[in-house]
């Protein structure tokens, strides 16, 4: 049998002259945080609507430039696979027209100040917008202090151009600030991380930040900035080298930035967007006058469940969500931190099925979603998941027990040694060798609930049943044990 012919480099005049050309629209969006989850999501939204032929998007990556250098060689080309519990779909998707890294500042500003351009995307995660828990910015970061002395000494000589900001919001004023001066259209910002209420969130953030270097053009952005609020909704697990080969001999493609994903995909806008944005509807997603429920059915849901088994799942001896939702145990647990997140959610948006949903998508074994990849940034996706649902329980009078058992396995990983490492916040440091330990995580997660007697009884009693040692009650998924992905 003859070896099959090699792979072809992915690129737009390798599809052109395979007679599979695929257009390069106008830039008119700009994104920051070029990931695989914005290429999985909105990138493909884009693509998908129905004017997708007018909106091209020039995209910026964050720290790391190793993204921006792959796409770059490919037109920003990227293979697309949905991954379902059969079987695979590729697709090209072509609107992602230009990715640089992020720390190339000249670009973003010609970027941002474009006349063209219409919106702004931003895929940052929680903790990448470096603000206190009132929405302010961190004036305590040394990342936020560094970057706002570098914007004011610009701002007192040659201008904001000139200066190179290393956080994701300060990289924003300067071309915000070139937008002001050029005089070009108002522009929406629209925030695509799991953060409620996310477009107020950020016009605080951004604002403040705006007020530290330039107090005019902070009033600009508050007065000719729009700002959307989002949910968005798509697993999507990183790859492993395994799977680029996987895909190229699936596909003939050689693509070294391809993404999988699950089948499922939902975003929920809310906000208005001056200069137009792309018929995103026409593919399915949503424009509602309150995004708050969909907000909290998400968080409450989807992302709290995460949360619980990135710990749970660990101390059992899991490695991926599917493997975890298997555990009749992690089960019981996602679904009685559902009972007490189902209380607090309006009727209409139909939780029960959506838990089946859920529960479906979990337990997809081929989409692999490493429990470790999830467990990043623990505390603040407590606070945002989990302690909002047990303030509303215990308020009502209830025990709020389905919450504390994410909290308590948080509290046991932390304590075991399987926390996030040298990402570890200053807090958690330090309540990890407080003289009692558990009791100073719950007060560093939450004042408020570390005060409640109820609470803290349940947490301890959640800590009671955790395992010392992990155990293991399932095989290895028979998909990764075959294929190898995520190793």
């Amino acid at each position: 049998m003859s070896a099959a012919p090699p792979a072809i480099r992915l690129t737009r005049a390798a599809l052109r002259a395979a007679g599979r050309a695929v257009p390069r629209p106008p830039v008119r969006i700009v994104h920051i945080g070029v990931g695989a989850f914005t290429r999985a999501h909105q990138t493909w939204y884009t693509a998908h609507a129905a004017d997708a032929a007018h909106w091209g998007i020039v995209g910026f990556t964050g720290r790391r430039s190793g993204t921006a250098d792959r796409l770059a060689a490919q037109d920003g080309l990227y293979m697309l696979v949905e991954r379902g519990p059969a079987g695979d779909r590729h697709e090209v998707v072509p609107n992602l027209v230009a990715v640089h890294p992020g720390d190339r500042a000249d670009v973003l500003t010609a970027a941002l100040s474009a006349p063209g351009t219409a919106v702004v995307t931003l895929t940052i995660t929680e903790s990448g917008y470096r603000v206190r828990p009132d929405g302010g910015p961190d004036l305590a970061d040394p990342v936020v202090r560094a970057d706002i002395d570098r914007l004011r000494a610009a701002a007192a000589g040659p201008g904001l151009a000139v200066a190179r900001p290393v956080s994701a919001l300060g990289r924003l004023l300067p071309g915000l600030a070139a937008r002001r001066q050029a005089g070009a259209p108002p522009v929406a910002i629209v925030p695509c991380d799991n953060i409620p209420a996310n477009g107020a969130f950020l016009r605080r953030a951004l604002t403040g930040l705006a007020a530290e270097v330039a107090p005019a053009l902070a009033a600009w952005v508050e007065r000719d900035v729009a700002f959307v609020s989002t949910s968005v909704d798509r697993i999507t697990p990183r790859i492993g080298e395994q799977d680029v080969r996987e895909i190229a001999e699936a596909t003939g493609w050689d693509d070294a930035a391809p993404v999988i994903t699950e089948p499922f995909a939902d975003w929920v806008l809310c906000g208005d967007f001056p200069a137009g944005r792309p018929a995103w509807e026409t593919r399915g997603a949503r424009f509602v006058g309150d995004i708050a429920p969909y907000e909290a059915r998400k968080l409450w849901t989807l992302n709290a469940a995460h949360t619980l088994l990135a710990s749970l799942g660990r101390l059992r001896g899991h490695r991926t969500v599917a493997e975890a939702i298997a555990d009749p145990v992690c089960r019981a647990g996602v679904e009685r931190l559902w009972d007490d997140a189902e209380r607090h959610l309006p009727a209409g948006l139909g939780i029960p099925g959506y838990r089946r949903a859920l529960l479906a998508r979990f337990g997809n074994r081929r989409i692999e979603h490493p429990l470790a990849q999830i467990a990043a940034d623990e505390l603040t996706k407590l606070r945002l998941r989990v302690v909002p649902v047990a303030e509303r329980e215990l308020a009502r009078g209830r025990s709020a027990a389905g919450c504390a058992l994410p909290v308590a396995a948080w509290i046991a990983t932390v304590t075991a040694g399987q926390g996030s490492g040298s990402q570890e916040p200053p807090e958690v440091a330090r309540a990890r060798t407080a003289p009692s330990p558990h009791t100073a995580l719950l007060a560093a997660l939450s004042p408020d609930l570390a005060a409640d007697e109820r609470f803290r009884r349940q947490v301890a009693e959640a800590l009671r049943t955790l395992p010392a040692t992990p155990v293991r009650n399932h095989a290895p998924n028979p998909d990764s044990a075959e294929k190898g992905t995520h190793r």
